[in-house]
């Protein structure tokens, strides 16, 4: 029931570095590497930038020989930040298409697998690769492997602003996610910002709580742990002979996007050491959620996953009503979902391996993520309005129908999520 790991431009391999990390340091077993590795003990991930810097560095911090050679593959020059470069690409007969050697390089990888269900991508919404080649990439795994599930790591820019030219890129980056992945979980920048920072704190008591002390680094950290507590191996989806199925990213679609059209998830993750208080750890995930939309609407859930982890899951059982009940208050599950809370657990703790380390980890289709949605779709329906920079984009081959599209799938993805308390 394995994946391939697909890993697109700066943020999605330094995202995926941290996540490799976590998953050969926590599962160093043939058993419980098996979704992750193919048989000749190659790590079963895909690594593209139009740059060669990123994938270089990752080479080099990863154990050598962990990665296969022909999967690390690099571009001459950048995509300059542009949604429709990274899509089509560099037009030159000297540099082999980005696009088609990772795809390439992925079907080897689906034929090794003894039974391939899906692609997780890593990739960034604001940068040229990033966006625009990872939406391309969505669109041919999709063709080509219809049967097969997609789960887009997606990470949203600061609303400051990090270029330009962001707002289109992520435009015209989520209306293809919305058309071709099946689940999209989506963190933000800003968010991930203000959790690492509250990590931090927790880390070291001496250090104010400032958003200042926060590391790009911290930030990848915190994301590649939320989803190490969410797609790392887990006891109930092993075999009796101890093998580790893999199932963990396809049952989290399934249990967290029951309505298709609305397919964008909100992940977060508080942990401890030592004695642990699972409610507390419920309160730290909720406090911090927004509690309603831009219109001022009350934000609402379709469902709500927790994913608890440490040697005190007896704990956790104990307390299950309570954390469940916090939770589907605090994220305001929708009434028409007669099940709207569920739960995994695991004994293995990935705060620190070996030792007395908790973590609560909670994925839920929260419409939180239609307030991004809407940011984007206004600030680059302005730009537009205004041909801002567009003659970047139909410089690469990019045309009205591509943003018009896009406008009109944002929108309808808006309006199903300002209907879920209905």
């Amino acid at each position: 029931m394995s994946a391939v790991w697909l890993q697109v431009g700066q943020c999605g391999n330094q995202i995926g570095q941290d996540w490799w990390q976590i998953i050969t340091s926590t599962n160093n077993t043939e058993a419980g590497m098996y979704p992750f590795r193919s048989h000749d003990g190659k790590l079963s991930a895909v690594c593209v930038d139009s740059e060669p810097k990123v994938v270089r560095k990752l080479q080099k911090q990863i154990k050598r020989g962990e990665f296969r050679e022909s999967n690390l593959i690099m571009g001459k020059q950048g995509r300059g930040n542009n949604w429709a470069y990274g899509y089509h690409g560099v037009r030159s007969e000297s540099e082999q298409s980005l696009f088609s050697r990772t795809m390439e390089s992925l079907r080897k990888e689906v034929e090794r697998k003894d039974c391939y269900c899906g692609t997780v991508l890593f990739h960034s919404l604001s940068g040229g690769t990033g966006a625009g080649l990872s939406s391309r990439l969505c669109e041919a795994i999709r063709e080509e492997y219809p049967l097969g599930h997609i789960l887009s790591v997606s990470v949203a820019p600061h609303q400051a602003g990090e270029s330009p030219l962001q707002h289109y890129n992520a435009l015209l980056c989520l209306s293809w996610l919305q058309r071709y992945a099946d689940g999209v979980l989506l963190f933000h920048n800003d968010e991930a910002l203000k959790r690492a920072a509250a990590v931090a704190a927790l880390q070291r008591k001496d250090v104010p709580e400032a958003s200042g002390q926060v590391s790009l680094s911290a930030m990848n950290s915190y994301i590649a742990s939320c989803l190490a507590g969410l797609l790392c191996p887990l006891k109930i989806f092993t075999t009796q002979s101890g093998v580790t199925m893999g199932m963990e990213p396809w049952q989290l679609l399934r249990t967290i996007c029951p309505m298709p059209a609305l397919k964008f998830l909100h992940a977060a993750q508080a942990s401890t050491r030592g004695t642990v208080f699972w409610d507390s750890l419920a309160s730290s995930v909720v406090q911090p959620l927004p509690r309603e939309s831009l219109a001022g609407n009350p934000h609402r859930s379709t469902a709500v996953l927790a994913v608890a982890r440490g040697p005190r899951e007896d704990a956790f059982l104990i307390s299950r009503s309570l954390v469940l009940r916090k939770l589907k208050q605090g994220y305001r599950c929708v009434s028409w979902n007669p099940f709207p809370a569920t739960y995994w657990t695991d004994p293995t703790s990935l705060v620190v391996p070996g030792h007395h380390g908790h973590s609560l980890t909670v994925c839920a289709n929260h419409s939180s993520s239609a307030d991004l949605l809407q940011r984007v779709e206004q600030r680059a329906r302005v730009m537009y309005k205004s041909n801002a920079f567009l003659h970047w984009y139909w410089r690469h081959g990019c045309n009205e129908g591509d943003f018009e599209q896009a406008f009109e799938t944002l929108r309808s993805v808006l309006e199903d999520y300002s209907h879920l308390g209905d």
